[in-house]
């Protein structure tokens, strides 16, 4: 906690855009222009073994597959998917 003054961690990012895009660094780590973040759902079991069978089906892998659906839904050229 800070005594007698503000608190930058819940300052609002004068930038959104830019703020969601910034990768997040780890002390003594650099940019990188690729990196990943990583995004948790919880799912029913019964989905889970279906998501696996359509992976293995297709020849993929669940990593794979899953990372497809976003750039479909979300392309970023912003039109949204029909």
């Amino acid at each position: 906690m800070s005594c007698g003054g503000t608190s930058a961690f819940a300052a609002r990012p004068g930038d959104p855009v830019s703020w969601v895009r910034a990768p997040e660094l780890s002390a003594g780590r650099t940019p990188n222009i690729e990196f990943t973040a990583r995004l948790t759902i919880d799912v029913t079991p019964a989905l889970r073994g279906r998501i696996k069978i359509a992976a293995f089906q297709r020849g993929l892998t669940v990593a794979d597959m899953l990372r497809a659906l976003p750039d479909r839904e979300y392309p970023a050229d912003g039109r949204a998917a029909s």
